[in-house]
């Protein structure tokens, strides 16, 4: 998408739908958009509480206890932001992207000559977009991205002027999850000082999405330009006979077919900023909508918009036959292609390539459910049980899991071993009397020996540190936690992970 650029952004779209949902008032009620334990969107009342994107749910809920949680749904977003996307399409411009459901772009120059300026176009937006009864803001800018948060603050970035009005914006917003600590550690905390980064160095040191998001910040487009050559095809197309009428179907075959176009890709060593979706009907008329991806181009994502537009279209009327009934043929289109960066594979062991472990995980989904395929994860926690958790395959990255702060968290190292359930343990002073851990976390005598799962072979403790204090979910009874955790060495050269709650001894995780 080259020159001026202009986006059209409905705030919280996650919270309207599943507000709607629930029966609650996105004015009123607190709302959160939660996926995988964590929040995604947030009501103005829920964000007046304190309850911030990227924070776990129960820390949501500890800030604000009668928040109202809905688990996202990413296909009834799209099916309810279809009958906007096309009353826009139909009254303001005909060519424009769905970014994400909530937010659409759209090249400016033909808008803009019809419409007779670039204020009155955004004014013509802001009014159809009123017009499906919801609030908008519209922005105008050079690239996307920068058209994106202009539409946030309601402004028109003069043009040439957009790396000079990105600079004041937070590092943040570049969407760096993995790297943002480390470059305000670094003392980079604004996109200005980003951009002035040299670009080699950012690249060696961010890898792609560094790369991308430096470019962003000086105010050019993320990808490079499209290297699709002469003749050069990618599209994945099905064919149905007889006509296809029925949603089901239709929903596994997309999702194949957006496997089917991951590898063509993957073959080709390109990836797409953007995918077309066709649908040729049996009356003669043919429907398509753009979808630009975020991130990576994963085959779930592509199947769930597509499942919510044809679910939007068959609630509106739109497939509805003039004729002839039924879906005769569905088309995938990648658009604005790019060399691709590719992956590390293994160094040692099977040589299975990430798009061989996405493929097979994907047609695992497929026949086992969503659940089935998991990912283990970093993330937030006090103890290393709490770390580790397993994502669904192609969800949530571990980089965007919430980090902390975590008041009581263990400190590094961390141990090599975590036992799936906690073992039994004994631990006594030299008197042979219980080790006991007062409220003020004192130790009643120092460690002497430590006995696992009940041996009869004790070992003798030769070090320790802490105890160090956890009380977790204190508002509610029933999940409240009140425990301490002690780091021991033994004299069989192992150091053990201890934890002590209501005067009884556990083994969490050992050390070597």
């Amino acid at each position: 998408m080259s020159g001026r650029v202009v986006a059209c952004w409905i705030p919280d779209w996650p919270v309207v739908v599943a507000a709607a949902a629930i029966g609650a008032a996105v004015d009123q009620d607190a709302v959160a958009v939660v996926r995988r334990d964590e929040v995604v969107a947030c009501s103005a009342p829920a964000r007046v509480a304190g309850v911030r994107r990227r924070m776990r749910l129960r820390t949501a809920l500890a800030r604000c206890p009668g928040l109202r949680v809905s688990e996202r749904d990413l296909e009834g977003e799209v099916r309810a932001f279809e009958p906007v996307v096309r009353h826009v399409e139909q009254s303001v411009m005909p060519r424009l992207e769905v970014i994400r459901p909530g937010l659409i772009v759209a090249p400016a120059r033909g808008p803009v000559r019809y419409w007779r300026g670039e204020a009155a176009l955004v004014e013509r937006l802001v009014d159809a977009v009123a017009e499906q009864g919801y609030p908008a803001r519209c922005g105008i800018a050079a690239t996307v991205f920068a058209a994106a948060l202009a539409a946030r603050a309601g402004r028109i970035v003069p043009a040439g002027e957009d790396a000079a009005w990105l600079a004041p914006f937070p590092v943040g917003v570049l969407g760096l999850v993995r790297h943002t600590d480390l470059l305000q550690r670094l003392g980079i905390a604004t996109v200005g000082q980003f951009a002035a980064l040299p670009a080699d160095k950012v690249a060696a040191r961010l890898g792609p999405d560094g790369q991308m998001a430096h470019r962003s910040a000086q105010g050019l487009e993320a990808r490079p330009l499209s290297v699709r050559s002469a003749g050069a095809d990618y599209s994945v197309a099905r064919d149905f006979d007889p006509p296809e009428e029925r949603l089901e179907p239709l929903g596994f075959t997309a999702r194949s077919m957006a496997e089917d176009l991951h590898q063509r890709l993957v073959a080709a060593g390109v990836v797409c900023a953007r995918v077309e979706v066709g649908v040729e009907l049996a009356d003669g008329r043919t429907l398509c909508r753009l979808f630009r991806h975020e991130g990576r181009l994963s085959p779930l994502a592509v199947a769930d918009r597509i499942r919510g537009v044809l679910t939007a279209w068959h609630e509106d009327g739109t497939l509805t036959p003039r004729g002839e009934g039924g879906i005769i043929r569905l088309i995938l289109r990648p658009e604005q292609l790019s060399p691709a960066t590719g992956r590390q594979d293994a160094l040692v062991g099977e040589r299975l390539t990430p798009a061989d472990v996405e493929r097979a995980a994907s047609r695992l989904q497929a026949l086992l459910g969503h659940q089935a395929v998991t990912q283990l994860a970093l993330g937030g926690g006090r103890g290393p049980a709490d770390r580790v958790r397993r994502v669904p395959y192609g969800d949530v990255a571990a980089a965007q899991l919430p980090q902390g702060p975590w008041p009581g968290q263990l400190p590094a190292p961390h141990p090599a071993h975590v036992f799936p359930a906690r073992r039994t343990a004994v631990l006594t002073d030299a008197e042979g009397r219980p080790v006991a851990v007062s409220a003020r976390l004192a130790l009643s005598a120092p460690p002497a020996v430590l006995s696992v799962d009940g041996r009869a072979e004790a070992v003798e403790v030769t070090g320790w540190a802490g105890p160090w204090p956890v009380w977790e979910h204190w508002w509610d009874r029933d999940l409240a936690q009140r425990l301490a955790r002690l780091q021991v060495t033994t004299a069989s050269g192992r150091a053990w992970l201890l934890a002590v709650e209501r005067e009884r001894w556990w083994a969490e995780a050992l050390y070597g």
